[in-house]
């Protein structure tokens, strides 16, 4: 039968099995002659996550969602997905992974072919170019970008509900003002405020599953590790300051020479 080769990462498993044959006669008698084919493909998840830059660490993955909140929302629809960019709330200890919450503006037509239906939000972390005249061995290698991002799975929950509306508006207010010196307030008279809540629809998203990929250079050596982590702090700009951080954390923790992308 061969010899059965294997490529596995998160979400991706490939097979390739050898075929080897000897030659009985002609030129090529006595030699021996292989042949390599795919036999299984297997995936589970959608974004392709080589072994190394796996996102496993749950108080990680909900940092990032944390720290950065402003979401890409993709949801299934017709023959062309709905998108929007809308700000996420994490909501943990719902769920196996929290709960988002957040609003749409009203006129905005994501809300009303969303319920009920499948989506995606994706929360993209810090990211910055990699030079490869940064390495031990710049000759040897090719540019790259580093990143970390998570992409948080589940339906979602349309809730057309004026009081669910105020109370998911005024914890994102809580969220985004609360730390201020001088935190803006949502003062309204009553007919005012329930005028602007009408403006928009709240949503829900329960987190079924997440795939994170934290791409932080775990796939080089220690010593080019190193390198790309001072390189990027001397960028001078705060997505390479960030993703250095995020690889003086991580990037220590594989340094297994598999797929670098």
């Amino acid at each position: 039968m061969g010899r059965l080769w294997s490529i596995r990462g998160r979400g991706y498993d490939y097979a390739f099995r050898s075929k080897c044959s000897r030659g009985q006669s002609g030129p090529g008698a006595g030699a021996t002659t292989c042949k390599s084919f795919r036999v299984r493909l297997r995936t589970n998840v959608s974004l392709y996550t080589p072994a190394p830059f796996a996102g496993d660490d749950r108080a990680a993955v909900a940092r990032l969602m944390h720290d950065h909140p402003f979401a890409t929302l993709i949801t299934s629809y017709s023959s062309e997905p709905l998108v929007s960019h809308v700000p996420l709330l994490l909501i943990p200890g719902c769920e196996p992974h929290g709960t988002l919450i957040g609003h749409f503006a009203r006129a905005n037509p994501h809300w009303r072919g969303a319920h009920a239906t499948q989506s995606i939000a994706i929360f993209m972390g810090p990211h910055a170019y990699v030079s490869p005249s940064w390495y031990e061995e710049p000759a040897r290698m090719v540019p790259t970008w580093n990143y970390a991002v998570v992409h948080a799975h589940g339906a979602l929950e349309i809730v057309d509900d004026a009081a669910v509306t105020r109370a998911t508006l005024d914890l994102l207010i809580q969220r985004f003002e609360g730390g201020r010196t001088t935190p803006w307030r949502f003062e309204r008279s009553p007919a005012e405020r329930d005028a602007l809540v009408a403006g928009i629809v709240a949503f829900r998203l329960r987190i079924k599953h997440v795939d994170a990929k934290f791409k932080l250079s775990q796939n080089r050596s220690r010593e080019d590790q190193r390198r790309v982590i001072a390189a990027l702090q001397s960028e001078g700009y705060p997505d390479a300051t960030a993703t250095a951080a995020w690889m003086d954390e991580y990037s220590s923790r594989a340094n297994d020479k598999s797929p670098r992308e």
